[in-house]
């Protein structure tokens, strides 16, 4: 339990952080101007300090280098004390425990940081062991140059033990190398350190710029993750170190780490412009759901492939404009794009389908070609079409369809309408007359569809026509105008004949999501959709529902998922701020902010 830090924004495994002292201290942070520490009994008995808001407190402790073997841990562990003030305790990473401390110093940081795999190991044990709402400290291994990979990991807070050391030793460290002094003409900053004439800058004064630009990187390491692109910078930053790649690359071989902690959605744009960005959660998980839960209920018509646009939605653009008055309802059309894969035109706002931007140079990386392909290949094993349109270029458009074509497992033949320019009048008249004789789906089919598909990517494998009816059957009804639709329920009692029930949910086109209505959350939890519930404590909850007050909560729960709050006194419907396992692990902040209250 901790009573002096609290998260209040995630980016993945990076986290904002309040560490709540006399001067409130925002995480990811140094740790230097507010650190007391009370000492290491290896080198004789210590008392247990007084403490006071004001510092962070490092309780007396033993720590013990990388490779203790676990009798020798056990033999020397430390009891610590239960104190009132903040503290922290000092653990090693491979028997990290909680001991009621608000941060834990890892004592064996210095065996693993240089060490991708090591340190990945090392951050998932920890981190595994200790409360979600706890500060993770290492000391003597923070450099401008590795210290946004450290935040990025999940690191809360570093000293400038190392960064001040190396300035000693007369190395000059920025945010992307490391220099020796020496071989330096002039100085690449402008600290007040290093505005001292060249022939006259010493060694304190390196020391002074090394902790000058290691404050600066968190600086700009906290906004990054504000804006929630903090992994943006990662991508190019950590190719200036060989270790910083090796252990970026490690954590995105950590699906489960990572996306437990990842929003399902978020303002910021997704940038692709590395390999790496095809490895990214929302990337990823995109392309699951889109192969594991989405379903095609356009059963009718033929799948049509059409290049993505740089515009979004795709549906805004000129060319998907012009797309979709050659094919004109007699199609079922799904964009291709690198690094998203395939995006059904119902799912075409869903974050990150609309929040993207790709380095367009019409040429495609192998890297590209086989996730997409192997994606589009994915889609339709699951998905039944009588034929496949491809209306796409040359290049990497039609390779991909031509080796998903060749793929043994799907049975489907593909039919290429592209001539030259995919918008040329020679390609969409041909495109046309594909089509032709062709049945056409109404908007009304189109839009049901469209809610359903929402539901079975945010709840779950069927979780739309469970809600919502399956096609063909008269559940619902929507209103409005895509994209801003509203659902509601067929409610036969509910007046005149056509007129629709009870509003169920409304279609949020900023993120492609659905927001419920508390008569839709109550429909949710009857149905057989996968719920996802928090529940709570007798309390009615208005505004938002704490951590402390959360009893449990499904596992599956992502900050940006729609809940279910349940509770002995109040039924609500509203937004995860937490992951599921968090929101059970933590004793501060908010877990969820509640839209619809109703108290029983």
């Amino acid at each position: 339990m901790t009573d002096h830090f609290e998260v209040h924004e995630r980016d993945g495994a990076a986290r904002l952080g309040e560490l709540r002292l006399a001067e409130p201290v925002t995480t990811p942070a140094l740790a230097d101007p507010f650190l007391e520490d009370a000492g290491s009994l290896w080198a004789g008995d210590r008392e247990v300090p007084d403490g006071d808001d004001a510092s962070l407190t490092v309780l007396p402790h033993r720590s013990f280098p990388a490779g203790t073997r676990e009798e020798v841990r056990e033999s020397f562990a430390v009891d610590h004390p239960d104190v009132d003030y903040p503290s922290a305790a000092v653990v090693d990473s491979e028997g990290a425990r909680d001991v009621g401390a608000d941060a834990y110093l890892l004592s064996d940081a210095s065996g693993f940081v240089g060490h991708g795999e090591a340190f990945r190991d090392a951050i998932l044990s920890a981190k595994g062991a200790l409360p979600a709402d706890t500060a993770l400290f290492l000391s003597g291994v923070a450099t401008p140059l590795n210290v946004a990979l450290l935040a990025y990991a999940g690191v809360d807070l570093v000293d400038a033990t190392l960064a001040r050391t190396k300035g000693t030793q007369g190395r000059y460290l920025t945010a992307d190398a490391e220099h020796f002094l020496e071989d330096l003409e002039e100085l690449p900053c402008a600290c007040p350190a290093c505005a001292t004439p060249r022939d006259e800058f010493t060694r304190a004064d390196c020391a002074e710029h090394n902790v000058i630009a290691l404050r600066a990187e968190l600086r700009r390491v906290r906004e990054r993750i504000r804006a929630g692109r903090l992994r943006d910078y990662i991508e190019g930053q950590t190719r200036h170190e060989q270790w910083l790649t090796a252990a970026f690359r490690e954590f995105d071989d950590q699906w489960g780490y990572l996306e437990e902690r990842t929003p399902l959605m978020r303002d910021a744009e997704v940038t692709a412009a590395t390999a790496e960005t095809l490895d990214r959660v929302e990337i990823r998980r995109f392309a699951d759901r889109v192969t594991s839960r989405y379903r095609n209920r356009f059963t009718d018509q033929p799948l049509v492939f059409v290049p993505c646009s740089a515009t979004k939605p795709y549906s805004d653009s000129q060319s998907h404009g012009q797309f979709h008055d050659a094919i004109q309802w007699r199609g079922h059309t799904v964009s291709m794009t690198s690094p998203i894969g395939v995006v059904p035109q119902e799912l075409e706002t869903t974050y990150p389908a609309q929040h993207y931007d790709a380095v367009v140079t019409g040429d495609w990386s192998e890297d590209e070609i086989g996730f997409v392909a192997e994606v589009l290949r994915r889609y339709l094993k699951r998905n039944d079409y009588s034929r496949v349109i491809a209306h796409v270029p040359e290049g990497g458009y039609r390779e991909i369809c031509e080796r998903v074509e060749r793929d043994p497992a799907v049975d489907v033949p593909f039919e290429y309408t592209c001539v030259g320019h995919p918008t040329s009048d020679e390609s969409l008249g041909e495109l046309n007359a594909t089509l032709q004789g062709e049945p056409a789906y109404s908007k009304r089919e189109r839009e049901h569809n469209t809610v359903r598909a929402l539901a079975d990517y945010l709840l779950g494998d069927g979780a739309g026509d469970d809600l919502f009816g399956g096609p063909g059957e008269a559940e619902i009804k929507t209103t409005g105008r895509y994209p801003k639709l509203q659902v509601w329920g067929d409610d036969p009692d509910a007046g005149r004949e056509g007129e629709p029930g009870e509003q169920l949910a409304t279609m949020v086109p900023q993120y492609g999501t659905l927001s419920f209505t508390l008569a839709g959350a109550r429909h949710w939890v009857e149905s057989d959709a996968p719920a996802k519930r928090v529940q709570i404590d007798p309390f009615v909850p208005h505004g938002s529902v704490l951590a402390p007050g959360v009893v449990d909560a499904d596992d599956d729960i992502r900050v940006g998922d729609e809940v279910v709050i349940e509770g002995p006194k109040a039924f609500a419907v509203g937004r995860a701020e937490m992951s599921g396992p968090e929101m059970v692990d933590s004793t501060r902040g908010v877990a969820s902010e509640v839209r619809h209250v109703d108290e029983k």
